[in-house]
């Protein structure tokens, strides 16, 4: 399974309005709480701009983008670390993903109820934040607890260097202090990866709004906390973006200005949600397609070779490369293989964003 991002927020604020707006899916989508039960799952596409004009340059029969999936998990209330609401549903299914997208809401519907009574989006970051906060210490508390027996039975040195580092887990969840922001070190992270720790996931806002001035007004004031906070909050229009999304571009354009909107924020939640992850894009092009792959930074070679079958690691020999913006410059493959822009890169090489590669290997016999 590839990487997952999880959209979470309270009920009735967008989620699964996003959720299909990204995927171009038909989720159910209510206005009363819990609608979604079941999660939501689904491929998002990656605008990528280099694909377009690769696809110019090599003229391929086909292309292919990258992909990240989205899942849409139950709506979250105060208590759900309790296991008020379906609280106990939405931690298991968001622990299960690589990063979170929390949906705000700024819209003034009076026709979809919030579930608090009124439009208060930093109070319902601070209902979510505290939700998974509050999850996150009872696992490590109640781990830490069996640690405690376990020791007092037994010496053993990984688990004392794993009650340590929950130790300070606590120590910082118990401040309010997500688990993203402490400085681990690379071994403390893996001694922490089984337990799924929801706070450590990267994590990134999204504003629900609505085309009324004040959904824009309010928008403005809270931005601008959430930068003085280092946190990006990136304004979405789920319910007009759906809607102009069946349009034609040059219509849709012209509603988009009559309304304010610069342009579609979905597409802006799914290249920071791709960033989040830690993922960059490489290249393969043949004689059917021209096809775009994510990995995560800092994968080598034969492990990005894999991506596109499995034998090509087993049996990988090289790989030969070209950067895009050498092939962009150069103008085809066959001007680049003479400007000596097409480099041999071994079983070592770190696959770089941008990269157009040809994986050299023994097929299997």
């Amino acid at each position: 399974m590839g990487l997952q991002v999880g959209i979470v927020g309270l009920p009735n604020s967008g989620k699964t309005t996003l959720f299909n707006l990204l995927t171009k899916s038909c989720a159910e989508v209510a206005g009363h709480p819990f609608s979604t039960i079941t999660p939501n799952r689904g491929v998002v596409e990656v605008p990528d701009k280099r694909l377009e004009i690769l696809a110019q340059i090599l003229r391929p029969p086909r292309i292919v983008q990258a992909t990240v999936e989205f899942v849409d998990v139950a709506g979250l209330v105060e208590g759900a670390s309790k296991g008020e609401g379906l609280g106990n549903q939405f931690l298991s299914h968001i622990r299960a993903v690589d990063a979170v997208v929390e949906v705000l809401r700024f819209f003034m519907d009076v026709n979809v109820p919030h579930v608090t009574g009124e439009i208060h989006p930093v109070r319902d970051k601070d209902i979510v934040d505290t939700e998974l906060l509050l999850a996150d210490l009872e696992v490590a508390e109640r781990r830490l607890e069996k640690l405690s027996d376990l020791l007092r039975k037994t010496k053993n040195e990984k688990l004392v260097e794993e009650r340590e580092v929950l130790e300070r887990c606590v120590e910082h969840l118990s401040r309010g202090i997500p688990l993203r922001d402490v400085d681990f070190s690379p071994k403390e992270r893996d001694l922490l990866k089984p337990y799924q720790f929801i706070t450590a996931k990267p994590i990134l806002y999204v504003a629900n709004l609505d085309e009324g001035e004040l959904s824009r007004k309010l928008f403005e004031r809270v931005e601008k906390e959430f930068r003085e906070k280092n946190l990006v909050l990136i304004p979405v229009w789920a319910k007009l973006e759906g809607e102009l999304a069946e349009l034609e571009e040059e219509e849709r354009q012209a509603f988009l200005q009559e309304f304010g909107v610069s342009g579609f924020g979905f597409l802006r939640v799914v290249e920071e949600a791709y960033r989040l992850l830690g993922l960059i894009t490489f290249y393969t092009y043949g004689d059917k397609e021209l096809r775009a792959w994510e990995v995560l930074r800092g994968t080598k070679a034969p492990r990005a070779a894999s991506k596109v079958h499995t034998d090509m690691e087993k049996g990988f020999i090289r790989a030969e490369v070209v950067h895009f913006n050498d092939l962009v410059a150069c103008g085809s493959l066959e001007r680049a293989r003479e400007e000596g822009k097409v480099r041999f890169e071994g079983k070592d090489y770190e696959i770089q964003d941008g990269d157009i590669v040809y994986f050299r290997f023994t097929p299997p016999r």
